[in-house]
């Protein structure tokens, strides 16, 4: 048998040096931002008006504040323009050929950055000769200035890295021109090269601070969304903890009347016994499943309330407890006042007791009312309270009262509302329907 002699492959990219890697990825950067669509339509965007100096001024003024932008191009264009007329050593034809093009290259950045940037290359030694300046050789007046308005103009509109690129093109051709192409025996390029990375650095900069900015504030958002979520969990768990109890204790009562159904009976018939059996163990696991699941949501450093779940019956100890902390409460009670089903007698609790807990936090020393409405489809609650008073500081909250209230009567198949009242305080009002049927049970 022949030998087979297995040979790897090294990738082209891994055999390279790390210092030609760099300077192909360099070189790569510069055709992406220089060379890569540089006849492009890119339009300059209107300034968001919302943000800086603008928010403070009137509404038909700020409408047009967005153009702002194009006005400082359009009127740096302008002072180009005057600066050719200002030097233009000759008349006819070519003097407005002297005179327009570096302003016409200088809007183009309006639309077309990186082609006004070649362009504005292009003509500097049409310019030079046009306008007979050998001495400032290859830059004129106005080409001098257009050309620096136009890499202000496109560094600011593209990425950082681009004023860089711009930069350094700008040196190599400048260095390029004068050495082989100079006519003059000095040269303006050194002006420009210099005043050009001062004007750059700080465009560099100031783009870097604001793309940070956007970076933070799109986290911030993120950060706010995800914390909504994890609220909404933390809430949605709580009330299954609570009403774990509710729910354990009606299928222990089934079980229990279940299994004792059959002596309730002489002679019960085997298909009767079978039934109730049947619905033992029915019940049996199914409570068994649900303290499964509450396992699963169950906070390590959760410890499961000795006392029974409050109802409303127990409205009168809260709002004791809350008048002892200084929240002056008054409680009306309205309907005939009837057994509800323990969920529903639950949830009414809690949600009178965070919106009590939220006037203490909110609202140190205002006046709270409580009304509690039994109706024929269901119980409406309302928890109004008037403006803070007093030298006490409202504490910061995180939200989450409101978002636990909305969650329990959604629950509930409810509707809830909770806003400011015109007096400055807070009103919480809900509605959780209750059928008859749910009441008998």
């Amino acid at each position: 048998m022949a030998d087979v002699t297995e040979t790897t492959r090294i990738p082209r990219d891994k055999s390279r040096s790390p210092e030609f890697r760099l300077a192909m990825g360099a070189l790569g950067g510069l055709r992406q931002d220089l060379f890569h669509n540089a006849f492009a339509y890119r339009p300059l965007p209107r300034m968001d008006v919302d943000r800086a100096f603008t928010r403070y001024l009137p509404e038909r003024i700020r409408a047009y504040t967005g153009y702002l932008p194009h006005a400082v191009v359009a009127f740096c264009a302008l002072m180009v323009f005057f600066i050719g007329v200002d030097t233009a050593g000759v008349g006819g034809p070519v003097a407005a050929l002297y005179v327009c093009l570096p302003p016409v290259v200088v809007l183009l950045s309006l639309v077309r950055p990186v082609l006004a940037f070649w362009a504005s290359l292009g003509i500097t030694p049409f310019m030079g000769m046009l306008g007979s300046y050998w001495d400032g050789w290859p830059w004129s007046p106005n080409a001098f200035a257009g050309h620096f308005v136009v890499l202000i103009v496109v560094a600011a509109r593209t990425r950082p890295r681009t004023a860089g690129w711009m930069w350094l093109v700008t040196a190599g051709y400048a260095f390029f021109v004068q050495m082989f192409l100079g006519v003059g025996i000095g040269g303006d390029s050194p002006q420009l090269l210099f005043f050009s990375a001062v004007a750059l650095l700080v465009v560099t900069v100031l783009q870097v601070r604001r793309q940070a900015a956007a970076e933070v504030t799109a986290q911030q958002t993120v950060t706010a969304v995800e914390r909504s979520k994890r609220t909404l969990l933390e809430e949605r768990t709580t009330i299954a903890r609570e009403l774990h109890d509710v729910v354990a204790h009606h299928m222990s009562v089934v079980a229990i009347q279940a299994e004792a159904a059959p002596y309730r009976v002489e002679n019960p018939p085997p298909e009767l016994e079978q039934a109730f059996a049947t619905i033992r163990e029915n019940a049996v696991a199914a409570l068994t499943e649900l303290r499964r699941v509450l396992g699963v949501v169950r906070a390590e450093d959760y410890e499961a309330p000795d006392a029974p779940q409050p109802t409303l019956a127990d409205l009168e100890r809260l709002i004791g407890n809350v008048r002892e902390a200084g929240l002056d409460v008054e409680k009306t009670v309205t309907g005939a006042v009837r057994e509800l089903p323990q969920g529903v007698e639950l949830s009414a609790y809690r949600i009178v007791q965070e919106a009590l807990s939220n006037v203490l936090r909110h609202a140190p020393g205002a006046g709270a009312k409580v009304e509690v409405s039994y109706v024929l489809g269901g119980l409406g609650l309302r928890i109004v309270n008037g403006p803070a008073r007093g030298l006490v500081k409202a504490s910061p909250g995180a939200g989450h009262g409101i978002t636990g209230m909305r969650e329990r009567v959604s629950m509930l198949s409810g509707e809830m509302t909770s806003e400011p009242t015109e007096d400055g305080g807070y009103e919480v009002t809900a509605f959780i329907p209750v059928t008859r049927e749910e009441t008998d049970q």
